[in-house]
């Protein structure tokens, strides 16, 4: 069964049916383009799978170089894709997500199928694997896979940890002082 998302706050009042549009997914994802690389959600069951889909334009500003006369989406940021859908999962669970960032602890098993090309719209379902909260530090391990017209292109595990958003800064003080 499909669970309505939790208004957690304002952010996701609008969703409905598990679904997000882009304005939802701006205020779970801290991305922007142009690696913000989820358009919708068009399902997500809490703490267990969320599907999301990429459509993916010759506008990319990756297709310049990616290959000249043979645009092909680069299969990193396919996986990425699969990482921002678990995000999207994992984040609508954090009431604080504006003061957290969720970053890679790891990718296993990726595998690259297919090509994906101007035009395809990427399919992206991820499972969740596991799952972990304590105070303060939620990581999870999620599997995901990537469809074009129902074909398998991509599928990669990604494991990833959310963290304060100020971890890892210094303060600016502390920042005059090291360089001296």
């Amino acid at each position: 069964m499909i669970e309505s998302i939790p208004p957690v706050n304002e952010a996701l009042s609008g969703a409905s049916k598990g679904a997000l549009d882009i304005h939802d997914i701006l205020k779970i994802l801290p991305h922007r383009y142009p690696l913000l690389l989820i358009d919708r959600v068009l399902e997500l069951k809490r703490k267990e799978s969320i599907v999301a889909i990429k459509n993916v334009t010759i506008n990319e500003p990756f297709f310049n170089g990616h290959f000249p006369g043979l645009p092909i989406m680069p299969g990193v940021l396919i996986v990425e894709a699969i990482a921002q859908a678990g995000g999207a999962l994992l984040l609508t669970e954090v009431e604080d997500r504006n003061d957290k960032v969720m970053v890679f602890t790891g990718i296993e098993r990726a595998k690259f199928r297919r090509p994906v090309s101007p035009g395809d719209q990427l399919r992206i379902e991820v499972e969740v694997k596991g799952w972990r909260a304590i105070p303060r530090m939620i990581a999870a391990k999620m599997h995901g896979v990537a469809f074009v017209a129902g074909k398998r292109v991509a599928e990669a595990t990604v494991s990833c940890q959310l963290i304060d958003s100020s971890r890892g800064r210094g303060d600016s003080a502390d920042d005059g002082a090291a360089a001296e």
